[in-house]
């Protein structure tokens, strides 16, 4: 039978698939739910210093090719955080704790604290397209990119990986400067900064006006970007980005990326589509006679 698991950054998963940020992942009760539902790996909600309450409704557009949303990192802060992380990992999730803040203490000392409570690895939520001053301007400033990075790097002794934007000329060079910073693996991509508007109303559909573009609809984009990327670094790649079937997430995978993440398709496939996508995966490497899923990373660079 055909190996599927992976490791990511010295993270061992059982299979390629991680529950994206954003998802089912604001309780430790879901995110065991989902982990127990086949995930390899879960992602928190991004966590920040206090409490956050998010924008007002709508903040949820749905599209024929994916998802626009614009929550405004809604999320219970890192002190009341603890008992939820403790349910996930008590029950045996895999958890890679996503964090923000306003500028490089705040990232660290947050990391800090869920590192303590025992996730596996943090994730920086160094590019939500929505928020002001607590994303979109890092994630669009290589330097800023490496100085948050070295900065949680300095305060924990977990896996740490940035989350990279989509919304930059060459993101490659951001995939560096988080390499310089210490970085022990990359996450591609966030979602792309868009919009949809209302003709009756003459006015934008969400409250920010402005939102995240995730689905298939963006897959195309992630996978260039895990590819540039797997070109100019040498830590490993978590890709995000519109992965709905095994096939999205073997794309992915020939990319450079060794692990990927799943958020929208749980709208439109379920909390099977984990499961789902390893099957798929484990089809083809049987298949195509590969025996490990890791002799794939990369192998569309021939």
């Amino acid at each position: 039978m055909a190996d599927v698991s992976t490791e990511v950054a010295g993270i061992k998963l059982r299979n390629p698939t991680m529950l994206a940020s954003g998802f089912l992942d604001e309780t430790g009760g879901t995110l065991l739910r989902v982990f127990k539902a086949g995930a390899g790996a879960v992602v928190t909600k991004s966590i920040g210093p206090e409490p956050r309450a998010g924008y007002d409704n709508p903040t949820i557009v749905e599209l024929e090719g994916g998802m626009l949303n614009s929550m405004g990192l809604p999320n219970p802060g890192i002190e009341a955080f603890g008992s939820e992380a403790k349910i996930a990992l008590d029950g045996g999730a895999v958890v890679v704790g996503s964090v923000f803040g306003k500028d490089p203490d705040e990232y660290a000392a947050v990391a800090k604290t869920l590192a303590g409570y025992g996730v596996h690895g943090i994730e920086l939520n160094l590019s939500c397209p929505h928020a002001k001053g607590l994303g979109t301007e890092i994630a669009q400033i290589p330097e800023a990119v490496r100085e948050f990075t070295a900065a949680v790097k300095a305060k924990v002794g977990v896996p740490v990986m940035p989350k990279l934007s989509p919304n930059v000329s060459n993101i490659a060079d951001f995939a560096q400067a988080a390499e310089d910073g210490g970085a022990d693996a990359v996450v591609a991509i966030n979602t792309l900064r868009a919009m949809a508007i209302a003709p009756e109303l003459r006015m934008p559909i969400l409250a920010n006006k402005y939102g995240g573009l995730s689905g298939p609809a963006i897959r195309p984009v992630g996978v260039r970007c895990v590819y540039e990327i797997h070109e100019a670094v040498d830590v490993p790649i978590v890709g995000v980005g519109g992965v709905e079937t095994g096939r999205d997430a073997l794309e992915y995978i020939m990319a450079g990326a060794s692990a990927v993440q799943i958020g929208t398709a749980l709208a439109t496939r379920g909390l099977s589509v984990f499961a789902d996508v390893t099957a798929e995966i484990a089809a083809f490497l049987e298949a195509q006679k590969v025996k490990h899923l890791a002799d794939l990373v990369g192998a569309a660079h021939g």
